[in-house]
């Protein structure tokens, strides 16, 4: 049994006002080869097929034109619904995609024998049983009781995330007894698991109160496979346990990181290969940082890509950002090259005028509100979205502050 998995395709993304249409066909036609000459039995799509919960007509088509190609190769798909994609917009066709080879799992907000699948292999054969988990929603797992502080919440609710996956676990278990087959047990999800290195397109999630679900909740599954995290990564050094990232940058601190899907083959229950496949790159982009004449000496390396698609630049200056006139200067600089930047950062000097002047403060001068502030203007929350990632950290760290004050008052 081989089954292929992938995470975070986000169609329809809009990135700096650019369309990742190209990106993304071109990517599912190197997959659909790839399926092809793997000999793939089934295709996992752990989360976030899309970008929005209302994504283009043009996503939609490609998704559905996906599952018809994709069932022509007599290959089983699974989709997990994601925190980006609507529930609504998955289920809406996934009955008629039940006739093409294919299991749309929007919730964990229906019956648990309707999140467990049998996987075929080729020959029509029980290859693998499937614990289907997408994004969790504290509703439907959990019921909130009046008075508990946030710390019993989150408690509360990562044991409930914990006796999910077990009970679809257990389920799984007495199928294959059910079968009577020697085959293994996947599982799946979208969530943060601790530990795990994350970029900033990663938009934070929070499942209620959860920041993290903590490694140890999983079941003993043959292999499980997490969406949500877009770099590739194995979670707490169990090689079973992995996320397969996005198959393109979403953000620019992506393209340090190499674009993998991850190819699980089976021999019976024996796990046979566990490969990640390098995924090629479908538009140049790039990052520039330093000086103005820096940076001008570091584009002379695209004076010859006058051919092809225009590379996408992130430019961050330094020492000179302070100039009013700065994005006209760097426009200057690329005029007649085949770039485009989408992005242009200026350096947070301000973080190093604050270093410099803590070094003349002490805490015992500060409020905890005070020390709060100051580490949060150290970072950069510039677009809508981190703007908001700044409000939830900081009505974080108040639902914080006010416990260990009330439990330092009834001390």
């Amino acid at each position: 049994m081989k089954i292929l998995h992938t995470s975070d395709w986000h169609l329809g993304q809009n990135f700096f006002t650019k369309s990742r249409k190209d990106e993304h066909q071109a990517f599912i036609a190197w997959l659909l080869e790839l399926v092809s000459a793997e000999q793939i039995d089934a295709v996992i799509i752990a989360g976030d097929v899309f970008d929005t919960g209302a994504p283009p007509s043009y996503a939609r088509e490609m998704y559905n034109q996906f599952v018809v190609d994709l069932q022509r190769q007599n290959c089983v798909l699974v989709v997990l619904g994601g925190n980006h994609d609507s529930v609504s917009t998955l289920n809406e066709s996934r009955q008629i995609l039940a006739c093409l080879n294919t299991f749309v799992v929007a919730s964990t907000g229906v019956e648990l024998d309707q999140q467990i699948f049998s996987l075929p292999d080729k020959n029509g054969n029980v290859g693998a049983i499937l614990c289907a988990v997408p994004f969790i929603r504290p509703r439907d797992v959990l019921q909130s009781q009046s008075g508990e502080t946030g710390l019993e919440k989150r408690q509360a609710l990562g044991e409930a995330i914990k006796l999910h996956y077990q009970q679809l676990f257990d389920l799984a278990l007495k199928r294959k007894q059910l079968l009577d087959v020697d085959v293994p047990i996947i599982a799946t999800g979208h969530l943060t698991a601790l530990g795990v290195s994350q970029s900033e397109s990663v938009r934070d999630i929070y499942i209620g109160t959860l920041d993290g679900f903590s490694a140890d909740g999983f079941p003993p599954a043959d292999y499980i496979a997490l969406g949500h995290i877009h770099k590739p990564q194995i979670v707490a050094r169990s090689e079973q346990i992995r996320y397969s990232g996005s198959p393109i940058p979403l953000s620019f601190d992506e393209l340090n990181t190499q674009k993998q899907v991850m190819l699980v083959e089976f021999d019976g229950v024996r796990r046979k290969t566990l490969v990640p496949i390098n995924v090629p790159s479908f538009q140049p982009m790039a990052i520039l940082k330093g000086s103005l004449s820096e940076i001008e000496a570091a584009l002379i390396q695209f004076k010859d890509t006058a051919e092809g698609k225009p590379v996408w630049l992130c430019v961050e200056v330094d020492t000179q950002d302070y100039l009013s006139d700065l994005q006209q200067r760097v426009q200057a600089l690329v005029e007649g090259l085949n770039v485009e930047i989408l992005q242009l950062r200026r350096s947070r000097n301000q973080r190093r005028q604050l270093l410099a002047q803590q070094q003349t403060e002490t805490l015992a001068e500060l409020t905890p509100h005070e020390v709060f502030e100051k580490r949060l203007d150290m970072e950069s929350f510039e677009s809508s979205a981190e703007i908001a990632q700044r409000t939830r950290i900081y009505q974080s760290f108040e639902q914080i502050l006010s416990e260990i004050q009330q439990q330092g008052a009834g001390e």
